[in-house]
């Protein structure tokens, strides 16, 4: 193999050929080699090595991601106190709500879904456990920014292209700071059309120790969530399940 002298290329260009297999839900190696600009023959030496592991599978000379990705995030997710404990007051909200309820945390500087949990009339928006929607374009995300390190938040918002995901998403950075100062004194955040035009999302996190341990959402269609006295009512209910999960977790065997 071409850098087997430079063990961390190495498996920085192996992580980055996972990343690719998994966006492209599979591809061979000459497709592969035009993504990373790299002779076929090297990236043909990756592939077969990784497909040594339990992680690549071939088929019909395609390699492609197998479920044992799954595997070790599943069991990530449930060994992680804040899931055990915020997963039956999640069910118990959405049931309430109707909606779909999520659970976000922040992981190194992004805003990534740990779990969820969907009512009767929860939105089908093919977000899963494990997405990682750009904090700057949703309630949750921002939550999680306004909480930051002041450092970390002036670098995600000042020195990084905040996109643009609808013609409502902020891009701003001195509109995005001054949202974000009223998260902190409202101690939760509304917004709707921003990350996905026709989604609203309440959101509020879960505060242990000053820490903002993960978010709490509930998110339902834009015109509910205009609706002020949804809203209000919406937040209320959140508030109280944010309330349970701090205690559960804090206090719970």
């Amino acid at each position: 193999m071409e850098e087997s002298s430079r063990p961390l290329t190495t498996v920085s260009r192996a992580f980055e050929i996972l990343d690719i297999l998994g966006k492209l839900d599979g591809a061979g190696p000459s497709e592969l080699a035009e993504q990373l600009n790299l002779p076929a023959s090297t990236v043909y030496d990756y592939l077969r090595s990784l497909n040594e592991t339990e992680f690549v599978a071939r088929n019909d000379g395609e390699y492609r991601l197998t479920y044992a990705f799954l595997t070790v995030g599943g069991r990530m997710k449930y060994r992680t106190r804040l899931f055990q404990v915020a997963k039956p007051e999640m069910e118990r909200l959405a049931a309430d709500t109707g909606e779909l309820v999520g659970l976000t945390v922040e992981d190194d500087g992004k805003g990534l879904v740990l779990h969820q949990e969907g009512g009767e009339q929860a939105l089908s928006l093919g977000t899963y456990p494990g997405a990682v929607p750009p904090l700057h374009t949703n309630a949750a995300g921002k939550i999680i920014l306004a909480h930051l390190a002041e450092d970390k938040r002036e670098e995600l918002i000042h020195e990084v292209e905040l996109s643009e995901r609808t013609d409502l998403t902020i891009t701003d950075p001195n509109e995005l700071e001054d949202e974000l100062s009223r998260i902190r004194e409202d101690g939760h955040a509304v917004d709707w059309n921003q990350q996905v035009v026709g989604m609203g999302m309440a959101a509020a996190p879960i505060f242990v120790d000053d820490e903002v341990l993960g978010v709490i959402t509930v998110v339902g269609p834009t015109e509910r969530f205009k609706d002020e006295s949804y809203r209000e009512e919406t937040l209320r209910k959140l508030h109280e399940t944010v309330d349970s999960v701090k205690i559960n977790y804090q206090y719970g065997t």
